[in-house]
C-alpha cells in the first residue's frame, strides 16, 4: 500500500546523481567527536583575552587588599629619624651624618635597587619573583627594595624570617610615603654596617679609605656600596680579594644603568685600592 498522495510505486529510489551536502559530523565517535563546529577562531582569541584581563584585575584587587591590610597592622614610621639616631647613638656613630654624595648613591641604587626613583615603596616584579621562588623551592631570590632594607634595619632587628618581610613590605610603603628619596638614602647611609666596625658611611670612608664621604673616589665608593650586602665576607681589608670582586660586581651595575661607560668602570677597576684600616672618627673635623 502506498501513502495517500504519495508517488512512490513501491520501486527502489535510484540513486543519488549529485553528492550529498556537507555536514560536519559531532556523533559519538570519529575525528570531530566532541568539537565545536562552525566556531571562528577570533571568538575563541577573545575569550581567552577577557579571561586574562579578568585574573589580571582579580590579582590587583588583592594585591591591593593586602597592602591595605598591612597598611591597616604595620606601625608608624614617623620615628624613623628618631631610631636612626637612636642606632648610630649605640655604635658611637655621626647623626646625622653628612650628606650622601652622588658617587655612592647612585653606585648603591644600582647595585640594592635600580628601580629606587620610579617605585613605590616596593618592586612588583621582584615580590612576584621571591613568591615564586618560595613555591618552587629555589631560595630567596631578593627582591627587598632599599625602602624594605631600611624597614628591616629600623623596625625588624634586622632578621629575614617571612613573618618579619611580610611586614617589611607594609613598612615600606609607609617610608615610602612619609619620606623623600633623599631622607631615605640619608636614613639609610646613617645606619648600615660597612663591616670592619664601621656603622654609617661616614665612618665606613673614614676608617676603609681616610676621607669623607664627598672625598670618595668611584671604585671607592663602589667598593662600600658592594658591602651593605656582605660586611664580613666582603670585607676589603681582611678579604682584599672577594672585595674587589665585589667592587667589579657594583661598577658593572653602574655600567648597566647607564651611570658609567664601560671605559669609565675599567679605568676605576684598574686603580688599586688605598685602604687604611684606620679610626671611623678621625676624619670627621674635615666634612
Amino acid at each position: 500500500m502506498t501513502a495517500r498522495g504519495s508517488a512512490w510505486d513501491g520501486r527502489p529510489f535510484d540513486p543519488p546523481t549529485a553528492p550529498l551536502p556537507r555536514v560536519d559530523y559531532v556523533g559519538d565517535d570519529g575525528p570531530g567527536y566532541g568539537a565545536p563546529v562552525g566556531r571562528p577562531p577570533r571568538r575563541r582569541g577573545r575569550r581567552w583575552l577577557r579571561r586574562a584581563v579578568a585574573t589580571i584585575v582579580v590579582l590587583v584587587v588583592i594585591l591591593a587588599l593586602a597592602l591595605g591590610a598591612l597598611l591597616a597592622i604595620t606601625p608608624s614610621v614617623s620615628n624613623a629619624q628618631a631610631l636612626a639616631q637612636a642606632q648610630d647613638a649605640d655604635h658611637h656613630a655621626v647623626y646625622p651624618g653628612p650628606p650622601v654624595p652622588a658617587r655612592f648613591s647612585d653606585s648603591l641604587v644600582a647595585t640594592e635597587d635600580h628601580r629606587f626613583y620610579s617605585e613605590p615603596g616596593i618592586d612588583i616584579l621582584a615580590l612576584a619573583r621571591v613568591v615564586e621562588a618560595g613555591v618552587t623551592g629555589q631560595g630567596d631570590q631578593g627582591g627587598a627594595t632599599l625602602y624594605q632594607q631600611l624597614a628591616k634595619l629600623l623596625y625588624t632587628n634586622g632578621t629575614s624570617g617571612i613573618r618579619a618581610k611580610v611586614e617589611q613590605v607594609g613598612l615600606a610603603e609607609k617610608l615610602y610615603l612619609t619620606y623623600s628619596h633623599a631622607q631615605i638614602l640619608q636614613m639609610y647611609a646613617d645606619v648600615a654596617y660597612f663591616g670592619h666596625g664601621y656603622y654609617g658611611l661616614a665612618a665606613a670612608s673614614c676608617g676603609y679609605f681616610g676621607t669623607t664621604p664627598a672625598g670618595l673616589s668611584w671604585p671607592e665608593a663602589a667598593t662600600l656600596a658592594g658591602l651593605v650586602q656582605g660586611p664580613s665576607t666582603d670585607d676589603p681589608i681582611l678579604h682584599y680579594a672577594q672585595g674587589r670582586a665585589r667592587e667589579h660586581h657594583v661598577l658593572g651595575r653602574l655600567v648597566a644603568t647607564n651611570v658609567l661607560t664601560q671605559a669609565q668602570a675599567s679605568a676605576a677597576f684598574s686603580r688599586p685600592l688605598d685602604l687604611v684600616g684606620g679610626s671611623p672618627t678621625a676624619c670627621t673635623a674635615n666634612p
